[in-house]
């Protein structure tokens, strides 16, 4: 049964990576800014966590409706851990190999989104020049820079996860 719910969960990582490759290639196709949108990471938040917790619910059903905790957070990290690598790398390669224009581009998307964001809510403007310095020196589309942002987006759904298999477990109260 350990297989079959690996298997699942990698299919649904699959899943998961080509919708989220999807998003990355059409804005590149179609707008570069739709990737500094606020609602376009929300979106892609809900997206992941959805994955894994519908994941997890099949890797469930597969089991008669009982699942350990550590199948259920096995369910949800392998289908977003795969599908977050595989959309990282297809950013890594657009970004850096393919169109690396388009990366300075969304940073100064970024830096004029922030700026903006800054100024209403009243910083001094001493402070946003230093943020708007700070943000230029950085490329956060750099493989290093990517690299780091996917370790620490796998320790944030890695918590999530751990929530969701919490509340996803249940033993059988025949096998105890």
């Amino acid at each position: 049964m350990e297989n079959s719910l690996k298997s699942m969960a990698a299919t649904n990582g699959i899943y998961l990576a080509i919708l989220l490759s999807a998003i990355t290639i059409i804005a590149y196709v179609v707008d570069l800014e739709i990737l500094t949108s606020m609602w376009v990471s929300a979106g892609i938040f809900i997206i992941i966590i959805v994955f894994g917790i519908i994941s997890t619910a099949k890797a469930k059903s597969l089991q008669s409706g009982f699942i350990s905790f550590k199948e259920a957070f096995t369910a949800y990290f392998t289908t977003v851990v795969i599908g977050v690598i595989i959309s990282t790398i297809v950013s890594i390669i657009i970004f850096n190999f393919i169109d690396p224009d388009a990366a300075d581009f969304l940073k100064q998307q970024i830096i004029e989104k922030s700026t903006g964001m800054m100024e209403s809510f009243g910083a001094p403007q001493e402070q946003i020049d230093l943020a708007i310095a700070e943000m230029q020196k950085q490329n956060q589309f750099e493989i290093g820079n990517q690299l780091k942002s996917l370790a620490f987006s796998i320790i944030f759904y890695c918590i999530v996860g751990l929530i969701i298999a919490f509340a996803m477990k249940k033993t059988d109260p025949e096998a105890v």
